[in-house]
């Protein structure tokens, strides 16, 4: 398989089917295309028919949409939604709402890993989607805390979802309760992770 992706620096959606992809351990090649580069477009088409990243290519199938790439993967590997029917309904409504929603969030507070930019005042519908999110999590912790450390338990494709949002409140310093900082440093501290966090900061674009 191939996952073509944009600079790690910025692209969450980059960083969800590749954490993927390196927590199931599948074989892979990383293809990294510099977004704002002369020619990034033509180069993206080249992989994927929508011209945006991240896009997924194994052999004559391509798969061009973060959470699609995870469906698909999931079928090479169940594990990766909960075995539990109504535990894998709530995983892939919280992955949904994670993938369409959040918006006021992703406009004020962008994944930059390089950056830190903390600061106290925000849009109030910021904060509305930061509760939310607080939310989402502690819920499950609280109901699945004793199944392992992610959000159901064992890592799945919920925890990629929501992985770029602990680079965005590491970057905007935003203040968590104790459940879902733990659960903020099991996935921070994950080496495939820090192994993206480590080539976000050699990105010298």
């Amino acid at each position: 398989m191939k996952l073509v992706i944009g600079d790690r620096n910025y692209s969450s959606w980059s960083l969800r089917p590749w954490l993927i992809l390196k927590q199931t351990e599948l074989p892979f090649e990383e293809v990294r295309i510099h977004l704002s580069g002369v020619g990034a477009k033509a180069e993206i088409l080249k992989y994927s028919p929508s011209g945006s990243v991240p896009c997924l290519v194994d052999g004559e199938t391509v798969v061009w949409d973060s959470l699609a790439i995870g469906e698909y993967l999931a079928e090479i590997s169940p594990s990766l939604w909960p075995s539990e029917r109504k535990m894998r309904a709530e995983a892939r409504a919280i992955s949904a709402e994670m993938h369409s929603g959040f918006v006021a969030m992703r406009r004020d507070m962008p994944m930059n890993i390089h950056a830190s930019n903390p600061y106290d005042i925000r849009a109030a519908e910021v904060d509305t989607d930061i509760a939310r999110i607080v939310a989402i999590w502690e819920g499950c912790r609280t109901r699945f805390a004793h199944l392992g450390p992610f959000l159901f338990g064992r890592f799945s494709i919920a925890d990629a979802m929501f992985a770029p949002v602990v680079w965005r409140f590491l970057t905007y310093a935003v203040h968590l309760p104790a459940q879902s900082r733990a659960w903020a440093d099991t996935m921070y501290a994950l080496p495939a992770m820090q192994e993206w966090r480590a080539g976000a900061l050699a990105e010298k674009e």
